[in-house]
């Protein structure tokens, strides 16, 4: 299963290096964080292989992975995805997945940036879960993806209190209601709820504000200037005259 490749010896002479020999040495310099020597050896090992061997799933996740730890991360990310799509019964196909996304993530440095990359990670962590449910690799990005909502509920947020702040209150709402439906486990849900509250009762949408009200009520009772936005009825508790 095994090629072979040739080097050359201290006498001239062709020395044998097999590609098993290749293979323990790139996983050598990998341990000790030699990427590049890694990779040279990982790169000739592609060619020296057989299409179907066993061995090229390893070969070209660490590949990858040598491209992930030099900071090339759109490289790194295009060749998790390649060994998640070829090799995909593979034990790196999961795993590839997962650095498929942490690479992703890596370009998406901060919420107000472009968010394109993060989408791309946010996604690629869901095809994981969705694939391989019960891996290792599917737990290790449910705190990604946690990370990942947090940020894009965060973005949507600031635009929304943009469009509120300039009596913009459809487009604000909008904002507030996708939050609410795509990021439901958001740290900013409570107060994406209390700002419908707000542009509600600008707008005198009665029967909307008080379901928004009873919503936080029962969902986010600690929230921040519930109390003020949604006081309890004056009737409420009181014994008819």
């Amino acid at each position: 299963m095994l090629a072979a490749t040739a080097c050359w010896g201290r006498g001239g002479a062709p020395a044998e290096v097999t590609a098993e020999t290749l293979l323990e040495r790139a996983r050598a310099a990998i341990r000790r964080g030699d990427f590049m020597d890694a990779r040279r050896d990982l790169e000739r090992l592609t060619f020296a292989l057989q299409p179907g061997d066993a061995e090229q799933a390893e070969v070209r996740y660490f590949l990858a992975e040598t491209f992930f730890q030099t900071d090339e991360y759109a490289e790194a990310a295009q060749r998790f995805r390649q060994v998640a799509d070829q090799y995909p019964e593979s034990d790196y196909a999961p795993v590839a997945l997962l650095r498929a996304g942490d690479a992703n993530l890596r370009l998406w440095r901060k919420p107000d940036l472009d968010p394109t990359s993060g989408r791309a990670a946010l996604a690629l962590y869901q095809e994981l879960a969705g694939r391989y449910p019960r891996s290792a690799a599917s737990a290790r990005a449910q705190p990604h993806i946690r990370h990942l909502q947090d940020w894009f509920a965060e973005k949507s947020y600031k635009t929304g209190v943009f469009y509120l702040r300039r009596g913009a209150y459809d487009s604000a709402i909008l904002y507030f209601k996708d939050i609410v439906a795509t990021y439901p486990a958001a740290r900013r849900v409570p107060d994406a709820l209390l700002r419908l509250v707000d542009a509600y009762r600008t707008l005198g949408y009665d029967e909307e504000r008080r379901e928004t009200c009873a919503h936080l009520e029962r969902f986010f009772p600690q929230a921040s200037g519930l109390a003020e936005r949604c006081p309890p009825s004056r009737t409420a508790g009181t014994e008819p005259s």
